[in-house]
Parts: C-alpha cells; sequence; structure tokens
C-alpha cells in the first residue's frame, strides 16, 4: 500500500528538523502529505542550544537564508569548544583548558601531530590550526562579505532554541506545504497487523499511513505503546541531572565564539553566549554530588546570582531505545533517547537521524521491514559511537579530587570499543582508517583534539633531530596565517551587529 499521509506527533527543534528533511526530499510527490501535530500543553525544553557544523549543510539544503535564521534566532557563532579544568589543576595549572575547534588540523597538508608529540609544550590545536588564536581573540569566523553558509573558518551555532523551532515551522509550513494542527494525542489504535492505525486527540481521531514520534523524554509511541526496551549508559555516562537558567547579558559585552565547558567535581558547567543573554547548565551526577551542593557550586559560578535567575532542574535518563523504527513508527530526538549535552549530541543525532530518514523513506508499506532493519542497524551504531566519543571526555581526565573522576577512569565503566582504540592509540597516531564506518559522527579530527588537548601522548614516531624541511615550513605558514586572521578578521559581536544590519551575501 502506498504511504500517502504522514504525520508528525510533536514540534521543538526535533519534529521541526524532521518537517524540513522530510518536506525537502518529497516536495515534488503531489500525492503525499505531511502534517505536524503539536500539544499546546506540553512545553518545549528549550535547552539544546549549540549545534555543530553539520546543521549548515541542513539550514542550506532547507533554503533558509543564513542572515534570516541568524537575526531571528539570537545567533552567535560557534567555532570550538573550550574545555577548562578537565585535567587536575595542581599539575596542569588552575583554568587549564584545551580547545575541540571545528577547523581541520594542520591545514597544509603536513600533519603537526608527531611533531607535537616531540614538542608537546603548547596547546595541541594552537599548534595544527589557526583557528585557536581566532577563538583566543574573539574573532568571527567570516567577514560581512562572505557568502552565506561560506566560512573563513569552520563553524557551527549558538542559537535560542525556542525560536529555532519557530523559523523551522514557519519554513516547513510555508516551503514544503507542512500542515499544523494544534492538537493534544491521547492515545493510538493499532491495525490488525500491529502497525499503528489512528492517532486518538483531544480534536478527534486522526489517521495516517506513518508516523514519526517527536514526543521528547515521553516517547509516547515507542516507550508507551510499543514496549521498546531502553539501553541504559548511566554506568558509562554518569551525569544525569542538570540545572538550568538564562543570565542577562549587556550589548557591549564581548561574546566568545565557542562554548564554554567548565568541569567540576562531579560534572561540568556549559555556557553558551548569545546576543542578549548566557545559556547556562550545572551538569551533574546526583549519585556524586548532592542537590543541594550542586546549587550552591552553580551559585557560585554564577556570583551569587542563582536565586534571582529562577533555574530550572531537569533529570536526564541516559541511553537510548533498542529500536527506533517499529513497524510504520520512527522516533527521533529525546523520543530516541538522551545522552549529556557535552558535543552538542542531541541536535546532532537528531538532524543525523531526520536527514537518513528522509534520504530512505518508504514510499510503500513493503519497503518498511528492510528499510526499517537498516535504519536501526546505523543509527545504534550512531549512538553507540557517541557514547564512546562522550566518555573520552572523562576517561581521559587526571583529575583525581572526587570519586567521580576516578569513577570515570574505572576500567569497567569504559565501552569495549573505545578501550581497544585508547590501547592502540598508545602506540599509533589515529588515521582515517581507525573509523571505518561512514556513520561515525565523530571522525579522526575531533579525536585529535580531545585526545591530545587532554595530554594523552601516543608513542613518538620520530625524534627532534629528524623534523624536516617541510615542518618548519608549514610552522612558518602557520604563523603568518594566524598573525593575518588576528588582524584582518572582525571582533564576533561586530560581525553581528553589521549582519543585523546589512544580512550577508545570499548564495
Amino acid at each position: 500500500m502506498t504511504i500517502k499521509t504522514i504525520a508528525i506527533v510533536g514540534g521543538g527543534t526535533s519534529g521541526w528538523l524532521a518537517a524540513n528533511h522530510i518536506g525537502r526530499v518529497l516536495k515534488d510527490n503531489p500525492e503525499l502529505s505531511i502534517t505536524l501535530i503539536e500539544s499546546p500543553a506540553i512545553p518545549i525544553i528549550g535547552v539544546g542550544e549549540g549545534t555543530v557544523p553539520s546543521i549548515r549543510k541542513s539550514l542550506s539544503s532547507f533554503g533558509i537564508s543564513e542572515s534570516e535564521f541568524i537575526n531571528s534566532c539570537d545567533v552567535t557563532f560557534k567555532q570550538s569548544i573550550k574545555f577548562v579544568n578537565w585535567l587536575d589543576r595542581t599539575k596542569h595549572g588552575n583554568n587549564n583548558f584545551y580547545h575541540h575547534l571545528f577547523d581541520m588540523p594542520s591545514l597544509f597538508g603536513e600533519d603537526l601531530t608527531p611533531y607535537w608529540l616531540i614538542n608537546p609544550k603548547e596547546h595541541f590545536a594552537d599548534l595544527v590550526s589557526s583557528q585557536h588564536a581566532v577563538c583566543e581573540e574573539n574573532k568571527a569566523p567570516k567577514f560581512i562579505t562572505t557568502p552565506e553558509y561560506s566560512g573563513v573558518t569552520g563553524y557551527a551555532y549558538h542559537l535560542n532554541a525556542a525560536k529555532f523551532a519557530m523559523l523551522l515551522a514557519k519554513n516547513a509550513t510555508e516551503r514544503f506545504n507542512v500542515e499544523h494542527v494544534h492538537a493534544t494525542v491521547n492515545d493510538v489504535s493499532f491495525g490488525i497487523d500491529g502497525s499503528i492505525h489512528s492517532l486518538l486527540t483531544d480534536k478527534g481521531e486522526l489517521t495516517f499511513d506513518f508516523y514519526i514520534d517527536c514526543s521528547g523524554f515521553e516517547s509516547i509511541f515507542l516507550a508507551k505503546r510499543f514496549d521498546v526496551p531502553f539501553i541504559d549508559k548511566s554506568q558509562q555516562l554518569f551525569v544525569n541531572t542538570a540545572l538550568v537558567t538564562q543570565v542577562p547579558t549587556q550589548n557591549f559585552e564581548k561574546i566568545p565564539p565557542f562554548t564554554i565547558a567548565t568541569a567540576h567535581k562531579a560534572g561540568w558547567i556549559w555556557d553558551i553566549a548569545l546576543t542578549q543573554r548566557r545559556g547556562t547548565g550545572f551538569v551533574y551526577s546526583n549519585d556524586h554530588m548532592s542537590n543541594a551542593e550542586a546549587e550552591d557550586k552553580f551559585d557560585q559560578y554564577l556570583g551569587g546570582k542563582l536565586a534571582e535567575l529562577t533555574p530550572r532542574k531537569i533529570p536526564m535518563k541516559v541511553g537510548y531505545r533498542q529500536q527506533f523504527w517499529v513497524k510504520n513508527c520512527v522516533a527521533l530526538g529525546l523520543a530516541q533517547g538522551f545522552l549529556e549535552p557535552i558535543e552538542a549530541t542531541s541536535i546532532l543525532l537528531t538532524d543525523f537521524s531526520a536527514r537518513f530518514l528522509a534520504e530512505r523513506f518508504p514510499s510503500d508499506k513493503d519497503d518498511i521491514d528492510y528499510l526499517a532493519k537498516r535504519f536501526n542497524e546505523t543509527v545504534s551504531q550512531a549512538w553507540e559511537r557517541v557514547v564512546e566519543f562522550a566518555k573520552l571526555h572523562y576517561c581521559l581526565s587526571d583529575r583525581s579530587d572526587s570519586a567521580f573522576w576516578r569513577d570515570n577512569r574505572s576500567d569497567k565503566t569504559i565501552p569495549e570499543g573505545l578501550k581497544q582504540r585508547l590501547k592502540m592509540w598508545r602506540n599509533f597516531i589515529p588515521i582515517a582508517e581507525d573509523f571505518p564506518s561512514k556513520f561515525e559522527v565523530f571522525n579522526r579530527e575531533n579525536y585529535l583534539y580531545v585526545l591530545y588537548g587532554m595530554k594523552y601522548f601516543t608513542r613518538p614516531t620520530y625524534s627532534n633531530a629528524e623534523v624536516d624541511k617541510r615542518v618548519v615550513q608549514h610552522l612558518a605558514k602557520m604563523k603568518l596565517l594566524k598573525s593575518k586572521m588576528i588582524s584582518e578578521l572582525p571582533e564576533h559581536r561586530e560581525l553581528l551587529d553589521k549582519i543585523r544590519l546589512y544580512g550577508l551575501q545570499s548564495i
């Protein structure tokens, strides 16, 4: 039977990303309709404010103007995540840090990693990329004359999640004819084959051919109606609670072009600067820190202003569903699962899954079984690799000031695949072949920045005496490029102000 009607249940970032991805791919099919059903009674969580560079490709493919996106969603540029105090302060100094940059390392073609391993005196990221200096100088990743979605350096965005969902909704309804219905889904009815037949809502019964569950943590279809088991990852990733709040800022304040992730004794704090405010979150393990101590620590970070900022407390169930596609229903976003927000994993996995679903969307119900099998295998692998990459940040730390950090280094808490890679990387620098799957969402370059940012020393492959002319020439070129970019690129807020006035060059 031909699939002609699609229901997306739930709005927010995941629902509207799905609507745009599927709407874009299927827009030329006049017989197909897409309806997004959103309950006015369910608030958007609205704390997923960080993205990764792949979101630029998605937004561009949707036909959204980057200038409109920046101006309507309080957007700032994100060129890195700056990890502060993730190493022992007695050994590496208070406020020690490293950058996980968005630029490829070793721009001029010569891999500088072997050279850094015999001369690990400076930041790895500063040696292999000019973007480290750009970030530290609070510079923007492009000029006002740079075309939309292009950059002098690699970048993603910080954004207001609620406004982002509104922009995605506007684009999906106007460009891809997605119908937007306000209704609360109370239950579903099933057909004789076990597929979902219809939705039972406060507006009556609504029948569709295919259903996409974007209902958030509730996972009203996969968890509650299909009883798909949950794969718990809390024994590998310990943080399970977040205190979140927004801090007003002034127009004259500098805007860091990166996320700041500051470690504390039982987790870390995110700090994301938008144009008018900072989004902050104190992420912690309540098995290693009491709620009262967490509030006190967060209050200290915010300069004693926590009480006046009305924080929200968000429990986080860490893990993902054993399957994401069952019968004629696919889960996306938080309905798939949740891992802590390090490295902006939530929007990343939602965008990845929604794009993959759109590109392999079934035209007929006979296509569902084999497409579902492929989707479940691929997306499960992506989730597992993200678990490993998130764990990397913790198990490499040499902090010993609390049980939280010591427990993170325990062998039994490290995924087996990551353990094998770390063992190999003691003797060999990571290469592309260490990441054989096309569905690795974090690759060699990402691992290099974290591994060597956290002082994980691979056995050097040559000595100081063997440094050749090409490396010396590369270093000289890098020095000149840093100087040029620092002197020429605009200050971050300056560029955002210009975009608000003039916009960027359209593609």
